[in-house]
């Protein structure tokens, strides 16, 4: 068979039949009268089996090894072939990230591709500083891509970096809130802790309180409680529990108190609060104490009334503290009932 019909046959272009003879991987067996390459069938076999080999990814070279020398086994070549695809498609797919975010900030020009870049590589430093700046130093009219500083929220592992991240996203109203919502939903904790103080700072942007009670159901204690400030601080009550649970284990506590504080300007919640926080007061001394402390926030005469009662209280530190905070009261005229 002719070189013509052997490409017509195979797929495989005259000019890289003519490659193969050249580099010694397909000789045709035979030649016409007049020096035309031929074809026989164990040839055209062959070429069939180079082109199977470097579906897979081998050099011309790997192939004729391959199919030349009988030590030359598959399993070290392939696990090479496998760590480097992997790798490919790993910036390919980087790549696709990039491209969708340029495409998701709807750029008018390329002037705008370019600071969305530029973003993007400073958001990928090593440096902390430097992905700092370059949320800090946008300028005003020129909202960055929520989305990308939500994925770079979610990876962040500098607490000041990830501070000047969440007051971007917090600019950005409620714009990247999904990406957000999803990493909350993360089986990786870290970016769980991370998802929820990044929800809690966004206006109030539709979905965002159910992702936050969700997350007071998390399994992470320290989810649990962003959860539970960033709900608080927007009046709902399902976060009482582990605000008061905060107080008494001393996490955040003066944060805790402060919420429930204002949660309890609600005539209907003050009672159930009160109570929450009086039944801890069997505690040891540090419980109690912090107790005291968030009793304070609370207003109207029936936290007033505990405090007095606390002020002569056999534990004297816990006595000192409450009658201190009575005089508190009393100055400021909370303390009558």
């Amino acid at each position: 068979m002719l070189i013509g019909e052997v490409a017509r046959r195979s797929g495989v272009s005259a000019r890289m039949l003519r490659h193969y003879d050249t580099l010694g991987l397909v000789r045709p067996t035979g030649r016409t009268v007049g020096g035309y390459r031929e074809y026989s069938a164990d040839d055209i076999r062959r070429i069939f089996h180079v082109e199977s080999l470097r579906s897979l990814g081998l050099s011309l070279r790997q192939v004729a090894r391959a199919l030349e020398d009988p030590a030359f086994t598959p399993s070290d070549l392939v696990r090479d072939l496998v760590r480097v695809t992997e790798e490919r498609l790993a910036r390919e797919r980087e790549l696709l990230d990039r491209l969708r975010v340029i495409d998701a900030s709807a750029p008018a020009g390329w002037q705008d591709v370019l600071r969305v870049v530029e973003l993007m590589q400073g958001l990928g430093s090593a440096s902390a500083a430097r992905r700092q700046q370059a949320v800090l130093s946008r300028p005003d009219d020129v909202p960055p891509p929520a989305d990308l500083l939500a994925g770079a929220v979610l990876a962040e592992t500098d607490p000041h970096v990830a501070g000047a991240l969440r007051w971007a996203l917090a600019r950005s109203e409620g714009a990247g809130a999904a990406a957000l919502a999803a990493g909350a939903r993360s089986p990786d904790v870290e970016v769980r802790r991370r998802a929820v103080p990044a929800l809690a700072a966004l206006p109030d942007a539709p979905g965002v309180v159910d992702v936050l009670l969700g997350a007071l159901a998390d399994p992470d204690a320290t989810v649990r409680r962003h959860a539970a400030l960033a709900l608080g601080g927007r009046g709902v009550a399902e976060a009482v529990p582990t605000l008061v649970g905060m107080v008494v284990e001393g996490v955040h506590d003066v944060a805790a108190a402060e919420v429930l504080g204002a949660l309890s300007r609600d005539p209907d919640r003050v009672g159930p609060i009160l109570t929450a926080l009086v039944a801890e007061l069997d505690g040891p001394t540090a419980v109690r104490l912090r107790v005291v402390q968030a009793l304070v926030e609370l207003p109207g005469p029936a936290a007033s009334r505990v405090l007095r009662d606390l002020a002569h209280d056999d534990d004297r530190a816990v006595a000192l503290v409450a009658s201190a905070f009575v005089e508190v009261l009393e100055d400021r005229g909370d303390g009558a009932g």
